[in-house]
Order: C-alpha cells, then structure tokens, then sequence
C-alpha cells in the first residue's frame, strides 16, 4: 500500500490522495478578479492528480491585499470566474479549496519581480492595519492599530467571503493565519502590543483568530471542512512558539477545524530559519500528536520518498507542495509511478505517456 495515494476523509469531502497544491500568490490579478492565467494554474495542478488544489491568498476586502495585483473575493462580481475554475478542478478529479486572507501590516507592497517595500499612494497604495502601530520593516508601511469597530469589519468581511466562496463552488475553505499577516500578526507578542482584550496574554492574542473561525462557520456549511494556516513559530526569541501553536491547534478543533496547516515564520525580518528538507514537517507531528488534529506538513517537501515517508509514519495526514508544483504540476502522477502505485488514474489525453 502506498499510504501517499489513500484517500482522506474531511467531514463529508474525500481527497483522492493526500496531496495538496499549496497556497501560492501568483500577483496577477487586476481589481481581485480571476483570470485565465488562474484557471490554467490551478486547472493543471488538478489535471496534474493532486488531491486538493487551493487557491492563493484571496483578500476579504481589498486593503487585506498583499499586493495591489492579488486575488480577491471581496464583492460578488468575482464569484463568476471562480465558479470557472472550481468546476474545472472538480472535473478532474481534485478538490477546489480556497484561501481567505487579510495581510494585515504587510499588504500594500509590492509584489516580488518589482522590488520590495511599500506601494505609494500615487501608485495606487492604500492605508494598512495591525494589531499595534509596528511595521515589518523600514520600508514597509506603518500601520494604524485597528480599533474595535475596524476588527468588527474584519470579522464580517471573513464571514462574507466564506460565503461567496460556498457560492463560487469551492468546497475547502482555509483561513491564513500564518507568514506576518493580519491574524498572525494578532498572535505574536513580537507584533501585538495592545493592551485591551485583543493583546497581552495567550487567551488574548488569540482571541481574533477564533472569532474568524466563528465568523466564518456562521455560513460555511457543517458538512465542509474548514482548515486553519498557522506558522507554527516565528524563529525568534520572545516570540510565537511550537508550544503555542500546539496549545491553539487544540482549541480551534473545539471550534469545528478540521486541519492545520502547519507553516512558519513570516512575522519578522530578523527571524533565523533552520532551512533543510523536511524542516517543518516536525511542527505537523508535535501539534498531530499533542493536539489530535489532522495536519499537513510543508515545506521543502521534493521528492515522492519524502512525501510518501510523512504519511507512513503518521508526521501529517496531508502534505502541501508549492515550488515543487511549481517545477513540475504532474509531480502526484510522477510520484505514484516511483512509488509503484498503479492504481493512480491518469487523464484518458495523457493515458498514451503513462509508464508502463
């Protein structure tokens, strides 16, 4: 048996296999929309046999932008061409899965290929927010403390989103609350100053995070699986732990979260990261093991050994792939034929390249 290939049962949805695309900022988008640059993405990574295809990071309202060319999901306008898309990742087999996000203190920025730093306000820039007046960096924007009618906002702006993702066809819905951004900013001590009852002690900071899930379960359906990205620490002193991500991972599956997907870092240009292959995967197990929540491990996962080696031994439930998607979208069926698997379907185009 090849335990990467079996399927994965979440609340009433069935992935084929335990592969997932992992969320990734294309910065394509003009206004939030969708386009064909989307579709072809996304549409070939389900071609490509991956058992859940999430979309990158769609902003709840256009200031959670990162970019002023990011995804968005914020009015009805974009449902349309999402329904695109969702039907085709569902017509091959995959699952469609999309990821609500605010980017918090580091929105308004450029996106990569341009440089780095804030957008000006003449080059369409906006106003940002954070938990505290604190920015990433020197050349990031400083943001405004969002006050309690601006978190308000937040939490209906999740709420909507959820529920134009329902309407658009996606049938995963993932919260980011990981890499610096607006809910993970809520988390860390390093970036949340407050003193009123969105700061200070454990209960505290995360208080904002289960009010999104809260906000976000009032309208996607019980049925469907709600997943939760985390950084699971921010490779820094004094600052967002494995201990802490264990202690909420626990209490977001009393708030009907179905995984966690367990990234890190992001918070802070200081951070030092420990990269090698597999680096992250034991954050998956430690918060598995002492939270009993299914999790997916990423992060420098390459080949079909090392993916196959952290569903056997029971380190995550899912693993999620980005730049070795990026390389090759056919990376599942590849990897099923390394692994000996001879059950994996391919798509009856491509049937006459299968390995025999």
């Amino acid at each position: 048996m090849v335990h990467l290939f079996t399927p994965l049962q979440l609340r009433t949805v069935t992935l084929r296999n335990r592969i997932a695309v992992s969320p990734m900022c294309e910065y394509s988008s003009e206004d939030g929309f969708a386009n064909d640059w989307h579709l072809v993405h996304l549409g070939s990574r389900a071609v490509g046999g991956a058992g859940l295809v999430l979309t990158e990071a769609a902003a709840v309202s256009p200031e959670g932008r990162i970019s002023p060319q990011d995804l968005g999901i914020w009015k009805d306008e974009h449902i349309p061409v999402l329904q695109r898309i969702t039907a085709f990742i569902s017509a091959q087999g995959a699952v469609p899965g999309i990821q609500l996000a605010h980017a918090g203190r580091k929105a308004s920025t450029l996106r990569p290929w341009e440089g780095s730093g804030k957008v000006a306000p003449e080059n369409g820039g906006w106003e940002v927010y954070g938990p505290s007046a604190v920015p990433f960096n020197e050349v990031y924007p400083v943001p405004v403390a969002l006050t309690q009618e601006g978190i308000l906002e937040v939490l209906n702006d999740f709420r909507k989103a959820a529920a134009r993702a329902l309407l658009a066809g996606f049938k995963v819905v993932e919260i980011h609350a990981a890499h610096g951004y607006l809910l993970h900013s809520f988390l860390s001590p390093l970036s949340n100053h407050r003193t009123d009852e969105y700061g200070g002690s454990f209960e505290n900071r995360i208080r904002l995070l289960l009010q999104t899930v809260e906000s976000v379960r009032a309208v996607w359906p019980a049925e469907l699986p709600l997943l939760v990205r985390i950084s699971a620490t921010d490779w820094a002193p004094g600052g967002w732990d494995p201990e802490q991500s264990a202690q909420l991972a626990a209490l977001l599956k009393t708030e009907d979260v179905d995984l966690i997907d367990c990234s890190s870092g992001g918070l802070v240009p200081h951070q030092k990261i420990n990269i090698g292959p597999l680096y992250q995967t034991p954050f998956a197990a430690k918060i598995k093991k002492e939270a009993g929540i299914a999790t997916g491990a990423v992060g420098l996962i390459t080949t079909a050994q090392e993916a196959e080696s952290i569903i056997e031994q029971g380190q995550a439930d899912i693993v999620l792939l980005a730049r070795e998607l990026l390389r090759d979208p056919y990376f599942p069926l590849r990897a099923a034929h390394q692994l000996g698997d001879t059950s994996v379907q391919w798509p009856v185009q491509y049937e006459r390249a299968k390995p025999r």
